[in-house]
């Protein structure tokens, strides 16, 4: 049972939405995860459309969260630890502007502690290149199609599924195996 039941919203960028979505699905606190684009200028865009590289929106996790169970900071440590965000506009094989890495913050609140933890990753040098991660305010979301909606859970043995998210599912329910749901 949460405490007061408050809900805020974090909306995530990390390269394809499937790997970060599986992910926050499974941590404690999350109520809810859906698979959308934001950061572009096309109303109401496609998947087609965000694939091809010319909307200029990024495919997201939106994130609704309890924040008595789990803080806007620790979804960020996860973030980080999810994704490369040293490489610009790609995720391994995924290249493009939809893949790039982006935190869309609600408030300044969310875009202070971006920024901060950014900060602080850059200065213990946690990473050996550079952060490139955007931090933009949200302009506007747009939900994905519903085939996309929990598509690892939907879709284990596709071969990106396969092949890609479930190793990075693996290593992040291995490190933070006391803060999943089922732990």
């Amino acid at each position: 049972m949460t405490g007061e039941g408050r809900e805020e919203t974090a909306t995530l960028a990390g390269g394809c939405f499937w790997c970060l979505d599986g992910a926050y699905r499974a941590l404690r606190g999350v109520i809810s995860v859906e698979s959308g684009y934001a950061g572009g200028d096309v109303v109401d865009p496609t998947y087609e459309q965000v694939c091809s590289g010319r909307t200029g929106h990024a495919e997201v996790v939106q994130v609704a969260y309890d924040p008595d169970e789990v803080s806007y900071r620790d979804l960020l440590e996860i973030f980080f630890s999810i994704h490369d965000p040293t490489t610009l506009n790609r995720q391994g094989a995924d290249v493009g502007t939809q893949y790039r890495s982006a935190i869309f913050y609600h408030d300044e609140g969310q875009k202070d502690v971006a920024e901060s933890m950014i900060a602080e990753l850059e200065r213990d040098s946690v990473f050996e290149d550079p952060i490139v991660t955007e931090v933009s305010a949200l302009d506007r979301y747009y939900p994905g199609e519903a085939y996309h909606q929990d598509y690892y859970r939907n879709n284990p043995g596709q071969g990106y599924c396969q092949v890609v998210v479930a190793p990075k599912l693996a290593k992040f329910r291995a490190r933070y195996a006391a803060r999943l749901k089922d732990a």
